[in-house]
């Protein structure tokens, strides 16, 4: 039996974000900016809830020497604010390693990096989170204008607080092929770095990596190299690893700009651009990479000692645990002959989904609007429509690619994103709602 919530916050602060991953750290930024900026009365009352006991992004995946794909121009704020404090530079000038950066000629800092620079951006906006809090029920009381938001603390203590606007950006989480289960011996790459350690007393012979995408050879790469005397095989159902798109051209399909144009295409053309360009983000991987792998394994070859070996065009069709590892049955496509795979670990790196905010929001999901294909229906400042019966403002950050695109949740427009939320709420708090949404009447489409 949960405590009784207590500690309910009066009438309710202007924003409470739900997740506190690098999207509403982002809008705690443009919330501060804006505060600094404004008197007393202008300022914006805002807090964020984080399940996890500390600021934390894709921990399992901070591998040595792997970069990011993203410009660090595109970090928490310049995009929208060239000259904040919170800035990716900034960051550097701080940890006194500006000069030491540019000289590296290179505009993709490690994911190692890039971490430190989210962490320090989040230890100074410490004030605004709540960590080990994890929000379990959102509910609209006050007819609507407020909502009265349930968490529970790692304590065990559940408390009640309020708030005229909620921001959900919960985030990615682990993707698997039905039937997958995860176990001693078959892991997620998201969690690969937290479970790396346990093989350390041991020497390994063989690691099963599935996957096509950047994930899945990076996860490769790095096994290949840290354990050198185990075979590390890599399973994908192409002949071979599709190249990332990050030509200039391409790229613009993760400007501002392009957000506005997707919005407002026929749900044809928006079909279209996504299948057109899926090949800058989804299962694809930096050609640099591809090329060092290709080169690993020709060595290997002519050494006579194969530790690296590329099983294209297959798939895997049974996955049985063994007293010591696992048992990986893998089909080669062309012919279906069948190979087993005697492995200490599978890895599935099979990639992220959007996090569910159905589990967050509680009852106030029910007030969500659908479209025709049951698709929550959200206006271009990325406030959700819902129903009469609530009239504060539902923020999604992520969960949008069928209104907003392939940046949708990605870090790349995270910056101008959030200025949007921040400026929709400050619009909203000076003109409230209507009691409904005006196609509610022409809709009336419910989860």
């Amino acid at each position: 039996m949960s405590a009784a919530p207590t500690h309910v916050q009066g009438h309710g602060q202007d924003i409470l974000g739900i997740g506190f991953g690098p999207s509403n750290l982002a809008l705690a930024v443009a919330v501060e900016e804006h505060n600094r900026r404004c008197g007393e009365g202008e300022r914006l009352d805002a807090s964020f809830l984080e399940r996890k006991p500390q600021f934390g992004w894709h921990r399992g995946m901070l591998i040595e020497g792997t970069t990011m794909q993203v410009s660090f121009l595109k970090d928490l704020v310049t995009m929208r604010e060239p000259a904040s404090d919170f800035s990716f530079l900034s960051y550097l000038q701080d940890k006194n390693r500006l000069v030491d950066f540019i000289n590296h000629k290179t505009m993709f800092p490690t994911r190692v990096e890039y971490h430190d620079y989210l962490e320090w951006a989040a230890g100074r906006l410490d004030h605004l989170v709540q960590y080990d809090a994890e929000v379990i029920d959102v509910r609209p009381v006050q007819d609507g204008e407020v909502f009265e938001v349930l968490v529970r603390h790692g304590s065990g203590q559940v408390t009640t607080s309020r708030a005229r606007n909620i921001v959900v950006a919960v985030g990615l989480e682990a993707s698997l092929p039905p039937g997958a289960e995860l176990g001693d011996r078959v892991w997620h790459n998201l969690e690969l770095m937290h479970r790396v350690g346990e093989l350390r007393d041991s020497e390994p012979r063989r690691f099963t990596v599935i996957g096509a995408g950047q994930s899945a050879a990076e996860v490769t790469d790095y096994l290949h190299r840290t354990f050198t005397g185990a075979e590390v095989c890599s399973v994908f159902s192409r002949y071979g690893h599709t190249p990332a798109d990050d030509s200039p051209f391409a790229n613009r399909i993760f400007d501002p700009d392009a957000v506005d144009h997707f919005y407002t295409a026929p749900s044809g053309v928006k079909q279209m651009l996504m299948d057109y360009h899926r090949n800058t983000n989804y299962s694809v991987v930096d050609l640099e990479l591809i090329e060092q792998l290709y080169a690993r394994a020709y060595q290997e070859k002519v050494r006579g000692e194969e530790r690296l070996r590329m099983l294209n065009a297959s798939r895997i069709v049974d996955v049985r645990a063994t007293d010591d590892g696992v048992a990986v049955t893998v089909e080669f496509l062309p012919t279906g002959e069948r190979t087993v795979l005697d492995s200490d670990v599978l890895v599935y790196a099979t990639g992220c989904r959007p996090g569910d905010p159905g589990r967050f929001l509680g009852r106030t999901w029910e007030e969500c609007l659908r479209d025709g294909d049951g698709q929550v229906q959200v206006d271009r400042d990325y406030r959700v429509r819902t129903t009469g019966g609530v009239r504060g403002g539902v923020y999604f950050q992520g969960g949008t690619e069928h209104t907003h695109g392939i940046t949708s949740s990605l870090l790349s427009n995270g910056a101008v994103r959030a200025g949007d939320i921040r400026e929709s709420i400050l619009r909203h708090r000076s003109s409230p709602a209507p009691a409904a949404h005006p196609d509610y009447a022409l809709t009336g489409d419910r989860a």
